[in-house]
This record gives structure tokens, C-alpha cells and sequence, in this order.
């Protein structure tokens, strides 16, 4: 995993003073880099069922998709309020400072299935359970919540309750 974390920019002071932002970018440009993200993911939940993959905007928009294709499920996309163009169900959800939305599709998601949530980072928690949310309420079953970096420092795990949090990357 050190090779991995190695391919990772840090850029201090983005996007506010203070903040050490991790920019996966530079890992994702990576041909051999990518193949090892996509693949521990891959071993990670090939025994689980998963008819749906959800990516959270707008970084978990990058491997949603090519997850979703290992697993041969549908790729559904969680967007900030306004972005979709149907029907949509929302929850809003506290930032460090502010509030702000997070909107899927009524018909993304049917009763009963089988989902993986996927982002870039887990930091504070509150997107990745806002996605649970939204998730549970269109009756979806969360086999788990998927990050490639997990700011442990954060303590973000612990806005998620019981679903199992896999990070393939920890600071």
C-alpha cells in the first residue's frame, strides 16, 4: 500500500488553509497504479452479491463505474441537489462549514438490491451517510461502503453504524 500512497499528490492548503488534500489524480494516471486500485477492490467483494454500485459526486464517480463492470452490476450516480434530471429523493447533510444536498434518482435503486457505496475519501462521515441514506430509502441492501483513502484521524467510520467500511488506504 506504501507504493500506492506514493503515487498520491499532497497538496497543502487546499481548498482552504489548513487542509492537506490528497489528490488520487496522480494515482489514477498510473496505469499499474489504477490495475492495483481496481483489483483490491475487486478481491475485496467478489464472494458478496452486488447488483448495484453507487459512486458519490464527484470523485466516486471515477471507479464506480469500472467496479460496477467487474461485477457485472448497474453504476448509479448520487449528485449534488440539481444535477439529475428525473425525479429525485434528497437528503441534506452538515459540511464543516455549512449544510449541503445530495440527490439519486427514484428509480435508481430497486427494493431488495444489493449495493456498494463507493468514494475517493472518507473524511468526517456525513456525504458517505447522507449516500446511506438515500440508499436505504429506496429499499437497497448496503453490503458495504468503499473508499480508496480513509482519513483515520477523522473518526469518519463512526457516522456510518453498522455497515462494513472497507478503505483500501489509511492516513
Amino acid at each position: 500500500m506504501e507504493e500506492l500512497k506514493k503515487l498520491i499528490r499532497e497538496v497543502p492548503d487546499f481548498p482552504k488553509p489548513g487542509i492537506l488534500f490528497y489528490d488520487v489524480t496522480t494515482l489514477l494516471k498510473d496505469a499499474a497504479g489504477l490495475r492495483s486500485v481496481l483489483g483490491h477492490f475487486e478481491e475485496s467483494f467478489r464472494d458478496q452479491p452486488i447488483n448495484k454500485v453507487v459512486g458519490i459526486e464527484s470523485r466516486g464517480f471515477i471507479l464506480a463505474p469500472t467496479i460496477a463492470s467487474q461485477f457485472n452490476a448497474g453504476f448509479v450516480p448520487i449528485r449534488k441537489r440539481g444535477k439529475l434530471p428525473a425525479e429525485t429523493i434528497e437528503v441534506s447533510y452538515e459540511l464543516e462549514y455549512g449544510v449541503d444536498s445530495l440527490e439519486v434518482h427514484i428509480d435508481a435503486i430497486e427494493e431488495g438490491e444489493n449495493v456498494l457505496i463507493v468514494d475517493d475519501l472518507l473524511a468526517t462521515g456525513g456525504t458517505a451517510r447522507a449516500a446511506l441514506e438515500l440508499v436505504r430509502r429506496l429499499g437497497g441492501n448496503i453490503t458495504a461502503v468503499a473508499f480508496l483513502i480513509e482519513l483515520d484521524f477523522l473518526s469518519g467510520r463512526d457516522q456510518l453504524g453498522d455497515v462494513e467500511v472497507f478503505s483500501l488506504l489509511h492516513y
